[in-house]
């Protein structure tokens, strides 16, 4: 089965950190680029990290909203992606969502309290 299936969120302190995992099976997961994206309460779902094949070299890049705060990351021995969200805003609250290709994950809420 084809899937992608996302963790790690919850509720964090504005200043605070989460790391989110995103778990990959039933596909050859090195070939392929994964990108992080969120989509808030009201508002359309938008790109927050990504990070390429192994054919790529694993290039990374970042929204400029996360730049500098949030790092992507990942373990092909593990068929996983990792966000790393440093230095949390109100404004970061979302739910979060793993995709690759044209699979996306049910998503992970991160909510972020002032």
């Amino acid at each position: 089965q084809v899937e992608l299936v996302e963790s790690g969120g919850g509720l964090v302190q504005d200043g605070g950190s989460l790391t989110l995992s995103c778990v990959a099976s039933g596909f050859t997961f090195s070939e392929y680029s994964v990108k992080w994206y969120r989509q808030a309460p009201g508002k359309e779902r938008e790109f927050v990290a990504g990070i390429g094949s192994r054919e790529s070299g694993h290039s990374i890049f970042y929204a400029d909203s996360v730049q500098g705060r949030f790092a992507i990351s990942r373990d092909n021995a593990k068929n996983t992606v990792y966000l790393h969200m440093n230095s949390l805003k109100p404004e970061d609250t979302a739910i979060y969502y793993c995709n690759s290709d044209v699979i996306w994950g049910r998503g992970t809420q991160v909510t972020v309290s002032s």
